[in-house]
This record gives C-alpha cells, structure tokens and sequence, in this order.
C-alpha cells in the first residue's frame, strides 16, 4: 500500500482500477529549408489547421447530446486559437527567419508563448499554458500523421491515471466509465480539474509522479475531498474507504436538495449566496448549484494570451454570455486584476523587487488608462444584456476610487457621443482587501454602492504574511483577531451609509467562519459553486441572535488558536447534523 498526497480539484471518493493513459510521445523532426520552400511549409501549416479543425469539429458532435456548454465553449476556444491570425503570423515570420521545417517552427513558438505563461506566479493563468500545448498538439498530429490518443471506448469502469490530462482529451472520455482522475500534473484551475467539477467526477491532481508507479488494474481509493490517493490498499483501508464513500455520496444527495431553496437563516434573514468563476465557461456549474447570481468574474482569463491585448470587442463578448446566461441574477464584474502574482507578459509590467506591494491591479489600470477605459466600455456596452455591477480591487484609499470613476465617467460620456446604448445606474463597488482601506470605509462607503471584502490579500497584508510562502504558512490564519476586526469595522461602516457589504474571498466558503460573518451582518457571501450548498445548510440551520451572541464572544478572545478551538466546538453542540 502506498499513499501519495496532490490538489484536491474535484470532490469525491472513487474506488476502482487504474487505467494507465499515455499520451502518444511526438518525435519533432528538425531540418533546414530553402528560401523557396518557405510557402510550401506555409501551406503544409495551413492544411494541418484545417484538418486539426475538422478533428475537433467532429468532437464537438460526438459529444453534443451530453456536453456542458463549457465543454462546447472550451472546444470552440481551441478552434479560435489553432485559427488565430497572430499565430500564423508568427509561424510565417520565423519560418522566413530559420529557415526550417514548419514543425520545429511551430513547437518553438508554442514553447516560447508557454515559457512566457509561466513567468506568472498565479496558478490561472499558467494553467492555460495547457490548452495551448492541446491546441498544438492537434496541429503536430496532423503534420506528422500521428494518430490522437483517446480515451473513448473504455471496456470497464476504471481511475484515469496519467501524467496530464489534456483538455480535450477530458471532454472526449467515457464519462460513464472514468470514476476519478488522478494526475502528476495540473491545479485547481485548470480546465481539467474545471471540466471534473462540472461532471461530478472525483479528481486529484499535482501528485507529481503517481504515473510512473501505478500500473494497469492497480487498486486505488482516490479521495478528492483530501487530494489523497492510495494504491493498493489493505482490507482495512479498503473497507473504511467504502463506508466513507457511501456516508460523502448521501451527503451531497443531501445537499443538492437545496439548491432550489433561498439561503435563510433559522429566523427568517435572507442571505444572498453568490459564485466566484475564473471564466465563462464555469457558469453552468453556478446555475446548477442554485447560486443567487456572480459576486466575483475575475476578468484576467481575457489577457492571458502573450503580447495580444483583448480589443473591446471581444471583453464586450465575454461578458454579454455570461450576463445573458444567468438571465437577470446580478453578475459582479471585476475590472482587470494583473501585476503582484499575476503577472502576463505584454502589458508593459516590469520585474519588480516586491510585486506583492507593487504596480497591480487598480494601481496598474489608473497608470494604463487606455487599457482601463477599453474594459469600461465593453462592460457598459455589455450592461443592456442583463443585471451588471462592477468592482474595482486593490483600493488603498479614496483618491484611487475618485480617479477610477472619473475614467468611468469619460468612458461613458464617450458611448453617448457615438450613441451607444448602455445602462446609466450600473453599482460600482470596491473590494476592501488592504488595511488602509478597511480603516477608512467610512470614507469610502460614501463613494460607492457597495463593498466585497477580499480576505485572501486583506489577511495576507493584515498580519504581514506571504501566503504562498510555506515557512509562514501557518500565520496566515483567518480567524487572527486583527482580521476579524478589520472584517467587523468594514461591515458597520457599509451598513451605516446603507450600502450592502458582501465577500468573495476564501474566507467566505470556510464552514467554521459562516456563524461569524452572520453574526457580524455580512449580506453577501461568494465563493466556489461547490461550495455553495454546504455553507447553505448552514446558514439555514443557523439563528441571527445565536451567531450574534457568538460574535461577542469570539471578540473578547485573545488569539487565533482560542477562537478556533471555540468555533469548532460551538459548531459540534449547535448543530444536528455531522459538521467539522
């Protein structure tokens, strides 16, 4: 028996055999060319395209009838960049340059576009390095006649075990017969881990190099719910995994039968329950899970490609089929959020000693207006196709928010002039994720219509902690009482001036804060679609005056380990069902 410990992508026990999936090693050939030969490679380009095309072309029919409209998205996306002028440009400019064969032309600008990717700490937009090296894949198939691998036609139920899974080949499987993925590859927020959430299929990901040790018909218990999976287990192991696997599936049985109910607590206070997505394609998953509209559309999927800016069409686009997916719920858009860990080459960012406190998000936007007022005017012109609001990060202080509005401003006196219609009374907001901010909410609830609090910096800055540096990991701690203070202090000072107070950070999906952020008065919570019905049946199973009463507790405490302690017991007597 061995145990091997990855990323917990996709909820849920699997119990099964392995089916060792791998993927066709391409052998790139390298050769020079003659000046003459330079179209003819060209062509060779364009005719691979074309039939790369048609390939996923009939993967879009073949999986019609049961696809998630995200899986479609996904494969029309990959049609759009294997299609995409700039990539043809680039080609025919470094087969002139070289002189070589398109295929080695092809890997070196594909790798170039990916290397350029990963320079970006933030794990979003590395993961679309993926669905780039998908996209080129299908190309090389065809230039070199190399047959796809696939994983359609399973014989038997199995556990998917591979180095990574491609994308595509995610979408082409016999869904009916992967019961887990388990990867040495990939994150939370690749489209794989994305695509298995959609589909209920249990994932772990990241397990560094579970390939080369599993073999076919391995026995394996993959727990998604912990990012654990074991090969080979004893009896014992097996047997208390098949119990757990039975009591997790009655839960979540449970727990869908209120995604048709409204998040109200026990005497009577209707909580609004949002969804955080990375990008359009993940909002099936928050209709499915009964989510009250999008508190958090990160807009940063938009700028992920190298040197190309998204021009105001295509952000128009984007956000049109997300505000016209959710059919009227509100949908908060947040204004382009890049620098710090995210960074995308192409923007005009330079290395920074400190990027954490650096030229970022709000801070880089006010210094870009054009790039700015651009994404303005695409979410006015998207505003008359449903119910927008948008939110500006990273505010330090009012003259930032005044600045932002004033482009705002200009932005729409803009759409006037060439008579544009858009929505006048859109609600702007800012998200309170810097101390600065927070202490001086009271100023700044006078400037806008709402706020969401962004715990994940607002803790990170708050106790001065790196929270992707491993040594200090354990004081990023969101029950600190400096950070519930300063959570407290923004909720009081929104609702004095009568704006709604909302939080779209992690802190907002942890069951053990959910009594916390009701007793404090939080209107809104957003998070993660999954997330959603468990932080629900809590709400619902819980009194206003009883997590009032625990508020007051918990704010006479002196440290984070007593509060939690306090939390995790309170939660154990108050509620009648297993809780944490």
């Amino acid at each position: 028996m061995k145990e091997f410990h990855g990323i917990m992508a996709s909820p849920g026990i699997a119990v099964g055999e392995a089916y060792i999936f791998k993927q066709i090693e391409l052998s790139i050939p390298k050769y020079s060319i003659k000046t003459e030969d330079v179209k003819k490679e060209m062509d060779r380009f364009d005719s691979a395209v074309e039939k790369a095309t048609v390939e996923v072309e009939n993967l879009k029919s073949a999986v019609n009838d049961n696809a998630h409209g995200r899986e479609l998205e996904l494969l029309d996306s990959h049609i759009l960049m294997m299609n995409d002028p700039e990539l043809k440009k680039q080609i025919n400019v470094s087969l002139n340059d070289q002189k070589r064969n398109v295929e080695w032309i092809l890997i070196q600008v594909i790798e170039d576009m990916i290397a350029q990717l990963k320079l970006s700490r933030d794990e979003y937009l590395n993961e679309r390095s993926m669905d780039i090296r998908d996209m080129s894949n299908r190309i090389l198939n065809q230039l070199l006649y190399q047959e796809q691998a696939s994983l359609t036609g399973l014989e038997k139920p199995c556990i998917v075990v591979t180095h990574n899974l491609m994308p595509s080949d995610a979408i082409g499987m016999d869904k009916d017969k992967v019961l887990g993925i388990a990867t040495d590859a990939g994150g939370k927020t690749s489209h794989t881990a994305i695509l298995a959430r959609s589909l209920e299929i249990p994932a772990v990901l990241g397990l560094m190099d579970i390939s080369r040790y599993v073999k076919d018909g391995d026995k394996i218990i993959l727990d998604g719910n912990s990012g654990k999976v074991i090969v080979n287990p004893d009896k014992k192991t097996r047997s208390v995994y098949l119990n757990t696997k039975e009591k997790w599936e009655k839960h979540e049985k449970d727990l869908l039968q209120l995604n048709r109910l409204a998040a109200e607590t026990k005497d009577g206070k209707l909580i609004n329950l949002e969804a955080n997505i990375e990008i359009p394609e993940e909002v099936n998953s928050v209709i499915f899970h009964g989510a009250d509209g999008i508190g958090l559309f990160r807009s940063e999927f938009l700028y992920i490609q190298p040197n190309k800016f998204p021009d105001e069409e295509e952000q128009c686009r984007a956000y049109k089929s997300v505000l016209e997916s959710l059919k009227g719920k509100s949908v908060t858009i947040r204004t382009l959020d890049l620098g710090g860990d995210k960074q995308v080459p192409g923007l005009n960012m330079t290395e920074e000693k400190n990027p954490i406190l650096g030229w970022r998000a709000i801070r880089y936007c006010l210094s870009q207006p054009d790039i700015f007022k651009i994404q303005l005017r695409a979410l006015l012109r998207a505003s008359v196709h449903g119910n927008l609001k948008i939110m500006f990060p990273m505010i330090s202080g009012v003259e930032e928010v005044e600045h932002s509005l004033e482009i705002y401003e200009t932005a729409k006196k803009e759409l006037k002039a060439e008579g544009i219609e858009f929505n006048e009374n859109i609600p702007i907001g800012i998200m309170i994720e810097i101390p600065s901010a927070a202490v001086t909410t009271d100023i700044l609830a006078k400037k806008v219509d709402f706020f969401s609090i962004g715990t994940n910096d607002l803790i990170q800055y708050t106790i001065a902690v790196d929270r992707g540096n491993e040594r200090i990991a354990y004081l990023y701690e969101p029950f600190h009482p400096g950070v519930l203070r300063l959570i407290q202090l923004t909720i009081e000072n929104g609702h004095k001036q009568g704006i709604p107070v909302g939080m779209c950070g992690e802190m907002a999906s942890n069951p053990l804060a959910t009594v916390i952020l009701l007793g404090m008065g939080l209107d809104e919570f957003s998070m993660s679609s999954i997330s959603i019905p468990e932080i629900k049946r809590i709400i619902r199973s819980t009194a206003i005056l009883d997590a009032e009463e625990v508020v007051g507790n918990i704010m006479e405490m002196k440290s984070y380990s007593e509060i939690t302690k306090y939390l995790k017991n309170w939660m154990r007597e108050y509620f009648d069902f297993e809780t944490y």
